[in-house]
């Protein structure tokens, strides 16, 4: 835990609500809130349909398993409650028995009494050997391509094959590096004259960062610079295009004339790591990159830009100046090959990385697998936009297990071949009881069922009036015709290998049940939504490859005083407040663990933990919170340690590199550098 003295309220704070920056808006998303949400489509929201079946139905008993309506469709049980005023030991049985910290507006990671933290790597940090010391005044692309990038997001940690015993003491740690922010960046930036060495710095801390980690005879993580693993991937790293799409006249470009290899991965924030070792990352708002979409006049292609809320005119960065592919004007099926789930072997460092079509072309948060009980493996992703869809990709293949060449050669080709699903969900409560407050039903809970809905298998189109490929490219306008459910950002979305069930970090949403918008459903059941809230999701027998599931909101996030906030069925004067989950985790308990961003409740980003399970189920505890302005990214939950990006600090309104408002991680009068902090027991 850092000193007191250090521990300093910026003034910036003082009565203010520390709610994400317009700044971070500006660069990661392109202020895509301050925008008309791309989805204008009008899909039904199928809860009427329940409804006209399910005319009345019992309050159920605490503890009882609801019998939802339809052809044995499988149910999650009913949470039991903590006995209110006595809800047990904190933590009692879970693992989870740290004293949560208190929300805070703090320039500083807090962490519980009895931990401490270090700074494993921050932006500009070697990551290459030879990489020269970071020097911020005096930055270069060259430099920056063998450095740690910028605004790292998801982290993922594969353990180095040939250790034995219980500890595995060698990891390759990948880093996402979602988006820069250039006036965070260089010293007296001009955002319209940008120069050509400031734009190719930004290409190459854009990416991600491989590198090897290692633990030291304390049980201390440190980086190492070893010269066969680390690795610096980045907008100019070729990628390989693979699955249904891959040659399609939609990936074609002057460059690519073939549409199989493209240079590049930008916008990166969520991922998992995959049975066979390898790390999916998600591309997330990739139309803030292309400029110009007003000149292209085909009506088709215009309309599948705004879709995906391509903007007109210049970009923010204007990279168009520098080179053509960013110009939709001059190459607009360059933007089509943005917007993948991508595929990266660190134990494979010559080895380029995959972009695959067959999981579908949105704004990814990230992607998670399972392998079902079949051997099939399932693949769950979320469109982090106001009012877009979760999806899901269940392969043909089956898994092979072990760690052979054939193995995981085989297993690195799952994700070529399968069918892609877009998710439909149903309420079971009474239209006039989803009134937009955030207040439960009669029945106790926000729940229903649902169903996986097919859109494409390989080079089949399941969408009337789209082929296979587009489908695929535009997955977006495929789940509009078939009438998916509009959710409330949908960001990270993980199974659980403990209990199998699928958990979703829905945002928010503020624009829900404004004029001409979608107003509550039962899985979205606030108007304005602030907060957002998490779904737990379980499919039919506790098979991942079903097509029907039953669903609860297992969170409705805010502040626990308010009648609109739900914690599991948890006594909520015991819990800790919590606003906008963004990531989601496990431990090796089957505790859920959550990182947030854009806390709405004057309180900086935090990181938390809640049990699943038992009578401590819904018992949210802040685990730590990260410094003013940033945001809580990638938590990596070990029994040993946990890992945690802290991306964008200082990230506040009116900050700049000539006038910083935090010095965290170096402190002194240093620039905020993005970092990934790890923490121990002490």
């Amino acid at each position: 835990m850092f000193p007191a003295d250090e521990r300093k309220l910026l003034p910036l704070f003082t009565g203010h609500t520390p709610r994400r920056a317009a700044a971070t808006c500006r660069y990661r998303c392109g202020n895509a809130c301050a925008h008309e949400a791309p989805n204008t489509s009008d899909n039904p929201y199928f809860g009427d349909v329940v409804r006209e079946i399910v005319s009345r139905r019992n309050v159920l008993k605490a503890g009882a398993v609801l019998a939802v309506a339809g052809a044995g469709v499988g149910v999650v049980a009913a949470p039991v409650a903590a006995a209110p005023g006595n809800p047990g030991e904190p933590g009692h049985g879970t693992g989870l028995d740290f004293d949560p910290v208190a929300p805070n507006t703090l320039d500083a990671v807090v962490v519980p009494d009895g931990y401490e933290q270090d700074i494993l790597i921050r932006w500009g940090d070697p990551v290459l050997p030879g990489a020269p010391e970071w020097d911020f005044a005096n930055q270069t692309a060259a430099a920056q391509a063998k450095q740690f990038g910028f605004n790292n997001d998801y982290c993922g940690l594969v353990p180095l094959p040939g250790q034995h015993g219980r500890h595995r003491e060698r990891y390759l740690m990948v880093s996402n590096h979602e988006y820069t922010s250039e006036n965070y960046m260089f010293h007296g930036w001009d955002p319209d004259n940008p120069t050509r060495e400031q734009t190719e710095i930004a290409w190459q801390a854009h990416g991600l960062s491989v590198v090897v980690v290692e633990r030291d005879r304390r049980g201390k993580l440190e980086v190492k610079l070893d010269r066969h693993y680390n690795r610096r991937i980045t907008l100019t790293t070729p990628f390989t295009v693979r699955g249904p799409a891959a040659g399609s006249p939609l990936l074609r470009t002057n460059a690519d004339p073939a549409g199989r290899t493209v240079f590049g991965t930008k916008n990166n924030c969520a991922g998992g790591v995959t049975p066979w070792g390898t790390i999916l990352s998600g591309e997330e708002n990739i139309n803030q990159y292309f400029a110009n979409a007003d000149a292209v006049t085909d009506p088709v292609a215009r309309a599948r830009l705004a879709r995906y809320g391509f903007p007109a005119g210049a970009t923010e960065r204007k990279w168009e100046r520098f080179d053509d592919r960013y110009d939709l004007a001059k190459e607009p099926n360059e933007a089509n090959r943005f917007g993948w789930i991508v595929e990266i072997d660190p134990l494979s460092p010559h080895e380029n990385p995959v972009k695959h079509t067959a999981l579908g072309r949105f704004k990814h948060e990230g992607a998670n697998v399972i392998i079902a009980h079949d051997g099939r493996v399932v693949a769950y992703m979320g469109d982090d936009e106001r009012f877009e869809y979760l999806y899901k990709f269940v392969s043909d293949g089956k898994y092979k297990p072990g760690n052979s060449r054939h193995a995981r050669e085989h297993n690195k080709k799952l994700l070529d071949s399968g069918t892609l699903y877009v998710a439909r969900f149903t309420g079971d409560s009474p239209a006039a009881e989803i009134d937009g407050s955030g207040r439960l039903p009669s029945d106790g809970e926000f729940d229903g069922r649902g169903e996986w809905i097919p859109l494409a298998h390989n080079d089949k189109s399941l969408v009337d009036g789209f082929t296979a490929e587009e489908v695929y490219v535009f997955a977006r306008a495929a789940a509009d015709v078939v009438g998916a459910t509009k959710m409330d950002r949908p960001e990270d979305v993980e199974p659980s290998l403990k209990n199998r069930r699928m958990y979703a970090a829905l945002t928010n949403n503020s624009e829900r049940g404004n004029p001409g918008k979608e107003g509550a459903t039962e899985i979205n059941p606030r108007v304005r939504n602030r907060h957002g809230h998490v779904l737990e999701l379980e499919e039919r027998r506790s098979d991942n490859t079903a097509t029907t599931f039953s669903w609860q909101l297992f969170l409705v996030c805010g502040d626990p005083a308010a009648d609109d906030t739900y914690f599991g069925g948890y006594d909520k004067s015991q819990v800790s407040p919590i606003s906008c989950p963004d990531n989601v985790a496990f431990d090796s308990k089957g505790n859920l663990w959550i990182s947030t961003d854009g806390n709405a409740l004057d309180f900086n980003d935090g990181l938390f933990a809640v049990p699943l399970e038992g009578r401590e189920r819904g018992h949210v505890k802040q685990f730590l919170t990260v410094p003013a302005g940033a945001e809580t990214c990638g938590p990596i939950i070990e029994d040993d340690f946990v890992l945690v990006s802290v991306q964008h600090p200082g990230e506040l309104d009116g900050a700049s590199a000539d006038n910083p408002l935090s010095h965290w991680p170096d402190g002194g009068d240093s620039q905020p550098r993005p970092s990934v902090v790890a923490v121990y027991r002490s």
